[in-house]
């Protein structure tokens, strides 16, 4: 079983702004961009890679570059961090017009995740409960899909997630504007682990992966 590494709160600059935000002021930030996504788009067009995992993955290799999207709660109450933290995400069924939650582990290789989603995918995509492989490990976070429109805003209204510190993200309809191809990201996370700045150098480092996706094809 993963464990999550206790924070040294002695040295750890967020501190005060933990606290604040845990404390006197709980609430979450959202943020919601619409991003170029058109060299990715036809390199996943160019593959045999399925767009929705790719974006899965992208998504989740950046949650696993900082710490503050892998914070979570020690048994004591105490800040920590996951060494990893895996994505849980969305599968449709259309004749239930309802969704299951599926999880697959993160692996830094792409193409052995995409294969693993892929069969999580299809294997959930007739579930009929919410957690088709059960209870889902604590070091996950959640990715979910509105592909039926775009859309400029997206925000959650969670009651009671005071402790609920892994993001949360909602990918939207691709639109196309002169010539080229956006992807509707919102992004939401609890401001006691990060703030705007963290929030876009997530953003800003998911547009470089749209913008170079060699990855695709690797």
């Amino acid at each position: 079983m993963e464990t999550a590494r206790p924070i040294d709160l002695d040295t750890w600059p967020r501190r005060e702004h933990f606290d604040h935000y845990r404390d006197q002021v709980p609430c979450s930030h959202a943020m919601t961009v619409d991003v170029d996504v058109t060299e990715f788009a036809a390199a996943l067009r160019a593959s045999t890679h399925k767009t929705y995992v790719a974006q899965i993955w992208a998504l989740a290799s950046l949650v696993n570059r900082h710490a503050e999207f892998r914070l979570t709660l020690t048994d004591a109450g105490e800040p920590a961090v996951w060494d990893v933290v895996h994505p849980m995400f969305t599968v449709f069924n259309p004749d239930r017009e309802t969704f299951a939650a599926s999880w697959v582990p993160y692996d830094a290789d792409f193409a052995r995740f995409h294969d693993r989603a892929v069969r999580a995918l299809a294997d959930h995509r007739g579930a009929t409960s919410m957690f088709p492989q059960g209870p889902p490990p604590a070091n996950c976070f959640d990715v979910s899909s509105i592909p039926w429109t775009a859309f400029s805003g997206f925000n959650l209204q969670i009651d009671g997630a005071s402790e609920h510190f892994l993001p949360i993200f909602t990918l939207g309809r691709y639109t196309e504007r002169a010539g080229r191809t956006f992807l509707p990201l919102a992004v939401q996370v609890h401001h006691a682990a990060a703030d705007g700045f963290h929030t876009a150098r997530l953003v800003n480092e998911f547009r470089e992966l749209a913008a170079d996706p060699t990855w695709v094809a690797g």
